[in-house]
């Protein structure tokens, strides 16, 4: 996969994670049932779509950072060592910072 075609996927993968950051704001902000007997679902549930949302919102900060690594030329460059990313790692973890070894 070349350059392009990985900024390509990052960016599909960022339009989806947006998404999904927006699907969860637009729970968090429902009021609660009127049941008081309901409410201990709405409020685990709430609790969950908050924790996956933090967790979206980190993926998305880190294809940010990869696209950013990728316009000033540094994407594949491990940021401990200065050493190549395999190709292989970057397949598996496009937003990887460090090479394996740096990772370990």
């Amino acid at each position: 996969m070349n350059i392009d075609e990985i900024a390509a996927t990052l960016r599909a993968r960022l339009a989806e994670v947006q998404a999904e950051i927006a699907r969860l704001e637009q729970a968090t902000i429902q009021p609660l049932s009127a049941k008081f007997a309901d409410q201990a679902n709405d409020l685990e549930e709430l609790a969950t779509n908050e924790g996956l949302e933090v967790q979206n919102i980190h993926e998305a900060e880190q294809i940010l950072a990869a696209l950013a690594r990728i316009e000033k030329g540094e994407y594949g460059v491990c940021t401990a060592c200065g050493g190549d990313i395999a190709p292989a790692r970057l397949a598996a973890l496009p937003t990887a910072t460090r090479c394996i070894r740096c990772a370990a």
